[in-house]
């Protein structure tokens, strides 16, 4: 894969070989390597923000011009500064950060290479339309893990199928933290920061209070999008205009009323009608569905004042 500004394959950065590009984005490049210590395979994440910095012809990384120095210099700080938090993150459901550093003036963050591939690939292959036993298994653990690193003081802030990574077995895995920050600086999101639509929410897009619901926010249209098989209506959309179809309405015959209600509360436009903390998904998740013909059938509006959790007071 060609991609400005990478390394180029062979290249030794302390003890990694790297192997090939894998991707870039906005704020970095990934990389396959071997560790040579010990033969095994590593990705390498490089803080290389495309908009302000640009590789050099002895490999270092040197800001644009004067005007993105200071830009560049403090996302550098940052990048290094939540490394090191997120190697303390030992979480199987978070990918495992083993080493960090600085090298061309720039820093590395190193994790351990996984076998599997991410949900947008079931998710495409499906069309959607995963079962209830699927999201059920996958998203429970990554809560999990979603709650640890929550523990840490630390917000994902892009969660998206393509971020999260299910090995055999079906054990999820989150990847990608490249938009990753402290999550109560201020509450406000801290200098450049990755979007993806339908699954950042309004306050990410307008630089308002970020939290955990946030995240929450992230993992309710992922599993919309396990359901429908696309991005749920991005929330700059939902502002001017809300189509967003709830999921009790949209996917009543698939799956059961209590999995579609939780959707439907993460993907609350107000953050305060969204749950707090993932504890409070958890345990409405954990509640085990109501056999079909015990659910008693309601009109959408009687039920979403009795029933919702939003609602409940």
């Amino acid at each position: 894969m060609q991609i400005k500004n990478a390394l180029p394959t062979g290249y030794l950065l302390h003890q990694y070989r790297i192997a090939r590009t894998l991707g870039g984005g906005g704020f970095s490049i990934v990389y396959l390597a071997f560790d040579t210590t010990n033969n095994k395979r590593v990705v390498i994440k490089e803080y290389l923000p495309s908009d302000q910095a640009t590789r050099m012809d002895d490999e270092s990384v040197e800001s644009i011009s004067a005007e993105t120095s200071t830009t560049f210099r403090h996302g550098m700080k940052r990048f290094f500064d939540e490394a090191a938090t997120l190697a303390k993150v030992n979480h199987p459901n978070i990918v495992h950060v083993t080493d960090f550093f600085r090298e061309n003036n720039t820093v590395y963050l190193v994790m351990d290479h996984e076998q599997g591939k991410d949900l947008r690939w079931y998710i495409k292959r499906h069309s959607g339309r995963l079962s209830e036993k699927f999201i059920r298994t996958v998203f429970p653990q990554l809560l999990s893990g979603l709650r640890e690193l929550h523990s840490h003081n630390l917000l994902h802030l892009d969660i998206k199928p393509a971020n999260i990574f299910l090995r055999p077995g079906g054990r999820p895995m989150l990847l990608d933290f490249g938009a990753t920050q402290a999550a109560f600086s201020g509450n406000k999101p801290l200098g450049p920061h990755t979007l993806t639509l339908g699954f950042a929410p309004i306050e990410q897009h307008q630089r308002g209070h970020i939290g955990p619901w946030t995240d929450l926010y992230a993992i309710g249209a992922s599993m919309y999008a396990c359901m429908s098989g696309k991005a749920p209506p991005s929330a700059i959309k939902r502002a001017k205009k809300d189509k967003y179809k709830p999921a009790v309405r949209a996917y009543a015959k698939r799956y059961s009323r209590e999995l579609l209600e939780a959707v439907d509360w993460c993907m609350q436009m107000d953050q305060f009608e969204r749950p707090q903390k993932v504890d409070a998904l958890l345990e409405f998740l954990n509640r085990p569905p109501a056999e079909p013909e015990k659910r008693e059938p309601q009109g959408l509006f009687e039920h979403l004042s009795q029933k919702l959790p939003w609602t409940r007071k």
